[in-house]
């Protein structure tokens, strides 16, 4: 059950940066809301001693998506529906688009935001790993400062990121991918559809004349918060593509989830399948 709670609705973006600083020891911001409702239903501690909420998702600063020449531009408000129907994420970021298909049921999506899924940093965040290989950049403002750092800066641990409470995500920001690129996304969970994520994987990769000439690896769900495998990407970087090394690029990456991970009681069957659908993924990606 849900104590009252007031909530505030700002008509932009000033507004609602004011309103944290006033208020920012008792109040949460919601735009969605699919996180923080069922959160305060459950009594979540991540919610604890909420008092106000500020919903943002009438703030047209954030709710577009834009494109220039260098890259693509998404308000941290744009719910994945919104995404889904827009031809510029289909055509140019069709990892992005594909994850975004996954979440949820048609509700879900119809409210939930892109920010909102990374802000939360839940080991479960679908989008998370392909805007790690798309080198995802977040704006982020309060009312005193603006700044831009990458998604893997701003995600430090399980339900946890740089966001201080005075601040609001308010873009993400991708450059344009080469079309050299090839790439795909996949995931996991416990049944076909509206699933909790088991595990996430997302590939880009650049080869030419089967050369790996760039590959970026990122994963979620199977490790504490969607991370980039560098070591691996270095590893591969000037190397066949042939079966061999595809095989032990997918030992190497289960080793390197179980160095992060630790040994845990999923572990067993989760790596496997980890190593096979990575394994299956550039096979594809390489042959498609």
């Amino acid at each position: 059950m849900i104590s009252s709670l007031e909530i505030l609705i700002p008509k932009n973006l000033n507004e609602a940066l004011s309103l944290l600083v006033e208020r920012k020891n008792n109040c949460r911001i919601i735009a969605g809301g699919t996180d923080v409702v069922p959160g305060l239903q459950q009594g979540s501690n991540r919610f604890a001693n909420s008092e106000l909420l500020i919903d943002i998702n009438r703030i047209p600063e954030i709710k577009s998506i834009t494109q220039t020449r260098e890259k693509i531009s998404i308000g941290g408000a744009e719910t994945f529906s919104d995404m889904l129907q827009n031809q510029i994420v289909k055509e140019e970021l069709p990892l992005l688009w594909k994850a975004c298909s996954t979440i949820g049921s048609v509700q879900i999506r119809n409210r939930a935001t892109i920010a909102g899924n990374f802000v939360n940093n839940a080991p479960c965040a679908d989008t998370v790993p392909a805007l790690l290989v798309y080198n995802a950049t977040i704006e982020v403002e309060s009312l005193s400062s603006k700044k831009e750092i990458s998604i893997g800066e701003f995600l430090t641990g399980p339900y946890k990121t740089k966001l201080n409470k005075d601040e609001i995500v308010t873009r993400i920001n991708i450059p344009i991918p080469s079309k050299e690129f090839r790439g795909d996304f996949y995931k996991l969970g416990r049944r076909r559809a509206v699933a909790i994520s088991r595990i996430t994987l997302a590939v880009l990769t650049k080869t030419q004349n089967h050369m790996i000439d760039e590959i970026r690896i990122a994963s979620g769900a199977v490790t504490p918060i969607g991370i980039r495998f560098s070591d691996l990407e270095k590893l591969a970087k000037g190397k066949y593509a042939d079966d061999k090394f595809l095989k032990l690029l997918s030992q190497k990456l289960g080793e390197q989830i179980l160095n992060v991970t630790g040994l845990r009681w999923s572990s067993e069957y989760k790596l496997p399948v980890v190593q096979q659908m990575f394994y299956q993924l550039l096979k594809e990606i390489e042959h498609g």
